[in-house]
């Protein structure tokens, strides 16, 4: 068995209903479903490879990739 740290978090009421709703809908517990989004948003590893090149927010999206060349 793995061995497991008990904490407490506050979310609001609105946000803690959803989690409950997801929680129910998907037969998972809420305290699985906030393992799993630590896990994934604040633990994940950092990207890396050609990925890694391309951090911050897009200029533009996939569609207008041409549009580069139109720059001058």
């Amino acid at each position: 068995m793995t061995y497991v740290k008990k904490t407490q978090i506050h979310l609001p009421k609105q946000e803690f209903d959803a989690l409950r709703k997801v929680a129910a809908r998907s037969g998972r517990s809420v305290a699985a479903l906030v393992r799993e989004a630590i896990r994934k948003v604040v633990l994940k590893p950092p990207a890396t490879g050609p990925v890694a090149i391309w951090d911050g927010e897009p200029r533009r999206t996939s569609i207008e990739h041409d549009r580069v060349h139109d720059e001058p």
